[in-house]
Parts: structure tokens; C-alpha cells; sequence
């Protein structure tokens, strides 16, 4: 009953066959290979933009550090939710790797809304020199509360975006899970809705440790090749990055394990509204935020329950009501999201 991160789970075995298959004789380094040459076809034509420029590397924190270092110049502050993974849990690194642009956070919840964003833009370049002069837009989707924007709400923060000049970067760490509940195709989700720069997560939807990042205007693409080198992102056996793209892209698997993910968390929140869990956010993709007295707690954890308390500790009035942070991935079985629920009272 493993509920703590779509990080956590198994590679796909499909990922493992591509690697597999890419492990054959040799190849050029650092991205030569010619299994890149597929993967930036395939993506090409996935997100409808044949001019597109596009990378690999390890991790979603360097992802959205090197595109938003990439969109931004170290005088500029980024625009984002209080709640980014950018500022909540990348240490950092969106700062050390602009060289010192700050972030501005747009207050409100996980979701950012155009007029809150108006507001912040608006209230920086006022200080001439002596402030931060307006840089990049950084939207999570899915949110780090576990919600999807809507096509609207995605356009009505890039066209205050756009109303600056600023460039947008989508961070898609589980761009995936979001597209299956958006229904609609990945170019309607970016470049259409005015994303100029979008991680492209892998790794929380079944690949071993590859991300990809996407400039739908390719201008920039020379600076990102530089940044991504010096910033020690330039694996010289690229082609294992590769192939895993390949895996995740070959016959929609990464469109089929994002269904399975999504569909195994709405198995799981319908358990719980029929148990009367409190939920604290609306599940929209594969998280779940809710709160169940400590007791309840305490035996999901004696029966092996393995999920992230979201405030206090096990200790305390077993009626206390605490919240928690449920994440499902493709791999769990219905077996499993049942007895979690069997837990229950």
C-alpha cells in the first residue's frame, strides 16, 4: 500500500526493453545518438511543432531550472504559485542556476489566477534600478495540490503573460496526468495556450530518470545547450535517456500509464467520499489531499500503509484530525487501493 510518490514506483518494463534494446554495440555521446534523432521526431510531431528544440536530462528540478535560467536574466524575478515545486522544494536551484533571479510569489492557492498575477507584474519595474525588473511565468500543471488548470485558466495567465512581454514556462512534471484529465492534445495544453518553454516529465510516470525540456521557439535552444553543459546536465551515454523517451512514447505508453495513474487515484477518492473522508483540495489527477482522525492513521500504518502526513505526527488525541498527501502511480493494483480502504472505518 505504497501512497508516498509517483516517484517511488517501478520503471515500466516497457522503458526497461527500449533501454534494453539501446544497449547494443555504440553509439555517439552526448545526445548525438541516434535514438534522440527519434525522440525529438516523435515529440515534434506529438506537440505539432516541427520547429520545436528539445533536451533530455536527469531530473525535473534541472528541468525547470535550466528552461527558466534559460527565459530569464539574473536581474529579473520569475512569477509563481506560493506553492511551486520551484520554490517549495527545488532548495534553491531555480536561483542558483539564473545567477540570483528571485521569485515573486502571486498569492491565492495552488492555482494562480490572471487577475493575482496582473497584480504582481504590475507591481514590479517600479523601483527602476533599484528592483527586480519583470522576468518569466512559471505555471505547475498538475499543481502541487493535485489540480489541473482548465484550457482558460491556462490562457488567462499567459495573456497577462503576453500583456508584459513575458516569456511562460509550464512545469509538467505530471503533464501527462493532467492531459488525460484535460482530454484535449498537447499543443492545446502549451504552445496553443501560449507556453513558450515546458518540462516534459518522465519520471513520475514510469521511466527510470529522464525529463525532457521543449522551446516551441527554437532561439534558444544554443543558450540552453550551453547552460545544460555547465550546469553538469550533458550525459555523455545519452542514448539511455533516450531510449527511455522512446519506451514512454512508443504505442502512448505515456498516455496509458497516466490513465492508469488517475484511474487508480479515482478508485481511491471514491473510497474514501464513501468512507466521509474530509478532502482538502479536489483530486483532479493522481494526489489526493484529505484529513482522517489520527486513530484511522495509526492503523493504516500498522497495516503497512506507506503515505506522507501532511501536518502534525501519530501522537496526540486519536480523534485529532490530521491531513495527508496520497499519490498514485500506474503500477498499483485495485487489490492494494482496497485494502487501504479497508482500513477505514
Amino acid at each position: 500500500m505504497y501512497f508516498a510518490s509517483d516517484n517511488s514506483g517501478p520503471v515500466h518494463p516497457a522503458v526497461m526493453t527500449a533501454m534494453s534494446a539501446a544497449n547494443q554495440g555504440y553509439a555517439m555521446a552526448y545526445g548525438d545518438d541516434p535514438q534522440m534523432d527519434e525522440v525529438r521526431a516523435r515529440l515534434r510531431d506529438i506537440f505539432e511543432a516541427p520547429e520545436a528544440a528539445i533536451y533530455l536530462d536527469t531530473t525535473g528540478t534541472a528541468a525547470n531550472s535550466l528552461a527558466l535560467a534559460t527565459l530569464s536574466n539574473p536581474w529579473q524575478t520569475v512569477f509563481c504559485s506560493p506553492v511551486a515545486h520551484i520554490h517549495e522544494d527545488e532548495c534553491n536551484a531555480p536561483e542558483f542556476f539564473t545567477g540570483g533571479a528571485k521569485l515573486t510569489l502571486v498569492p491565492g492557492g495552488d492555482k494562480m489566477t490572471g487577475e493575482a498575477l496582473r497584480g504582481m507584474i504590475a507591481a514590479e519595474e517600479t523601483r527602476g534600478v533599484h528592483g527586480p525588473q519583470r522576468g518569466p511565468v512559471s505555471i505547475t500543471q498538475v499543481t502541487e495540490r493535485g489540480s489541473v488548470y482548465s484550457l482558460e485558466e491556462l490562457r488567462s495567465l499567459t495573456d497577462v503573460a503576453k500583456e508584459y512581454d513575458l516569456p511562460v514556462h509550464l512545469d509538467g512534471a505530471r503533464f501527462a496526468n493532467a492531459l488525460v484529465t484535460l482530454g484535449c492534445s498537447p499543443a492545446e495544453m502549451t504552445w496553443k495556450s501560449g507556453v513558450d518553454a515546458l518540462s516534459f516529465g518522465g519520471t513520475k510516470n514510469g521511466l527510470m530518470g529522464a525529463e525532457a525540456v521543449i522551446f516551441f521557439d527554437p532561439g534558444k535552444a544554443w543558450e540552453f545547450e550551453l547552460r545544460r553543459k555547465r550546469a553538469a546536465q550533458l550525459v555523455s551515454k545519452h542514448r539511455y535517456l533516450s531510449a527511455q523517451m522512446i519506451g514512454y512514447l512508443t504505442d502512448d505508453l505515456w498516455l496509458t500509464s497516466a490513465r492508469a495513474a488517475n484511474a487508480n487515484c479515482a478508485r481511491l477518492a471514491a473510497g474514501l467520499r464513501t468512507a466521509g473522508t474530509e478532502f482538502l483540495h479536489e483530486p483532479d489527477a493522481n494526489m489526493i489531499f484529505a484529513a482522517l482522525p489520527r486513530r484511522v492513521h495509526q492503523r493504516l500504518r500498522d497495516a503497512g500503509a506507506v503515505y506522507h502526513l501532511w501536518d502534525g505526527t501519530l501522537e496526540g488525541d486519536p480523534d485529532g484530525m490530521l491531513a495527508m498527501r496520497l499519490v498514485c502511480d500506474w503500477s498499483i493494483t485495485d487489490a492494494l487501493i482496497d485494502q487501504f480502504l479497508g482500513q477505514l472505518d
